[in-house]
């Protein structure tokens, strides 16, 4: 799925004989990716940060309950 639509669109931008639209077309794509990383960096640590305390909370739970 993505593999195709990558592919036609770098065939597109490399086949483009204006260099200045090209360069364009090219920060766009990098300032997508960067932004894309960078959002699912954050929304990993979140996540990251609630599953740990929710295995915190299981744990004093779990062990309050067998005393």
């Amino acid at each position: 799925m993505w593999g195709a639509k990558v592919r036609y669109v770098l065939k597109q931008v490399l086949s483009d004989k204006s260099g200045a639209t090209a360069i364009e077309y090219g920060l766009i794509v990098s300032l997508i990716a960067v932004a894309i990383l960078s959002g699912a960096e954050l929304l990993g640590s979140s996540n990251a940060a609630q599953i740990e305390n929710v295995a915190v909370q299981w744990d004093a739970a779990v062990a309050s309950q067998s005393k």
